[in-house]
């Protein structure tokens, strides 16, 4: 591209958005041109900062006229490099953090109307002040922001009982890649005219457009709940607890998180302040927690438990006695992957196999790389109860994982072909990216290849939006 093209578009921006939202200066990109893993860095010709919705459809029809592809990125909390630019191509990298209006909460229809930019912990609080709950809940919750969260399709812990973030959204907001503005933030729960356009930019991780701001469904705030750390034999154990819950508490039931051992004495070394609940180690546990207003939550989840005590699927189990406590249990699960951040390098997978086939997953996983890497370290967490599991490797020998670092594609083909075979998924929650991008064809039919082929080609004809990320041959 020639430099008086190049000189002109970074003229016009600064004409739309004024010098301070045009950063250019070293000091002042490179926050952005790395993510939160620092697995992937990259460059761009500049970091524009819109703070409206028309300042941002402005930007994107400059960006259009001269073919600059753009990259969005809102909280750059993502995991696998989809909000990250490229290494020597002129992209613009979109920051969405200014646009962070909470536009609209309306308590009899149980919505909000939030910006992209808005941090998820952000939502969550304008939801309480209203006295409703927006239930998505992730560790990165205080820096991630929605857009991200919807642009990933993001899970997190309530999952089992509210669904992803695709089910919290009514309507959404979206400058398309030509510079259009679409309009979608429709408040319906039932709009069954013709199709539903706003799924086909949940999940596509910036690929399609700017999500700009979305209307978000609510629910009612518990007035009680009730956590427990809970010691198993197994994962077998887990599955066995889960159904036993589902049975006994039905919507009540409003997590269940499975930590193995390895990935607890982790935290416990590397996080200050972090306590073994429990006198004696067990190989796997789980945190459990109910919610429901009207009655005694922690004396049901305590009469659960006894029972299944009784029964031998459970070990031991303590329940959180205040929010002190149950801030404690939580932050076990969620500093998790702190824990390995501050630990080194780890090869990881966030996969979803059927909830059943968990234990056998694991088990055959498990079996397959140590045999292919004998004295391999697995962490495996998360989120059993809709079937997600994080699995990451490394080595207690940081020395050793330089030969990690080489063996990441044997590491990944064992992982990957144990979810195939019990028709998994190589991404659950954490989305394509740069990192799973070569894979996907892989996963995926030739059929549905085409079909997220026609989708881009429609939606982005020159190819500029989010170039190098989720589809492999875009971008490269």
């Amino acid at each position: 591209m020639e430099s008086g093209l190049i000189d002109s578009a970074l003229a016009r921006f600064r004409a739309v958005l004024g010098d301070a939202c045009v950063l250019t200066d070293a000091a002042d990109t490179t926050p952005h041109f790395t993510d939160w893993r620092g697995r992937y860095s990259g460059e761009a010709l500049c970091v524009v900062r819109p703070g409206t919705v028309d300042e941002l459809v402005q930007v994107v029809h400059i960006c259009n006229e001269a073919r600059l592809p753009m990259v969005p990125q809102g909280g750059n909390t993502g995991l696998c490099g989809g909000a990250t630019p490229h290494a020597g191509r002129r992209e613009v990298l979109v920051s969405l953090s200014r646009l962070d209006r909470v536009r609209a909460i309306d308590p009899d229809n149980a919505s909000i109307t939030v910006e992209a930019g808005c941090t998820l912990a952000a939502v969550q609080q304008a939801a309480r002040d209203a006295g409703l709950l927006f239930p998505l809940s992730l560790a990165s919750e205080g820096s991630c922001q929605i857009g991200g969260n919807l642009s990933t399709n993001a899970g997190g812990v309530h999952v089992l009982r509210h669904g992803n973030a695709r089910d919290q959204v009514l309507g959404l907001e979206v400058v398309l890649p030509d510079g259009r503005l679409w309009d979608g933030l429709r408040a319906l729960r039932k709009d069954n005219t013709g199709y539903d356009l706003k799924h086909l930019f949940i999940g596509a991780e910036g690929t399609l457009g700017f999500i700009t701001a979305a209307v978000l469904k609510l629910a009612p705030q518990p007035t009680d709940t009730a956590l427990a750390w809970v010691a198993l034999d197994g994962p077998q154990r887990a599955i066995d607890l889960l159904h036993r819950l589902q049975a006994g508490a039905g919507d009540a039931l409003n997590a269940f998180e499975v930590v193995g051992r390895t990935a607890l004495e982790m935290v416990l070394q590397h996080i200050p302040g972090a306590r073994d609940p429990l006198s004696v180690p067990a190989p796997w546990y789980a945190l459990v927690e109910l919610a429901g207003s009207g009655d005694r939550i922690s004396d049901r989840l305590e009469a659960l438990l006894a029972a299944c005590m009784a029964s031998g699927t459970v070990r031991d189990a303590v329940i959180a006695q205040d929010g002190a406590q149950a801030l404690a249990l939580w932050s076990l699960r969620e500093n998790i992957s702190e824990a390995q951040r501050i630990e080194g390098f780890s090869v990881k997978h966030d996969i979803s196999v059927p909830v059943g086939a968990i234990p056998q997953f694991l088990e055959v996983a498990g079996e397959r790389l140590e045999a292919e890497l004998p004295g391999v370290r697995i962490v495996a967490f998360g989120h059993a109860g809709d079937g997600n599991l994080h699995y990451n490797l490394s080595f207690s020998d940081a020395s050793d994982n330089a030969r990690l670092v080489a063996d990441a594609q044997v590491a990944n083909a064992v992982v990957y072909e144990a979810v195939r075979a019990l028709n998994g998924s190589i991404s659950a929650e954490h989305g394509i990216g740069q990192l799973k991008r070569a894979l996907l064809g892989e996963c995926k039919s030739v059929v549905e290849m085409d079909m997220m082929r026609a989708i881009k080609r429609a939606f982005d004809p020159h190819a500029l939006m989010n170039p190098g990320k989720v589809l492999p041959e875009y971008g490269e």
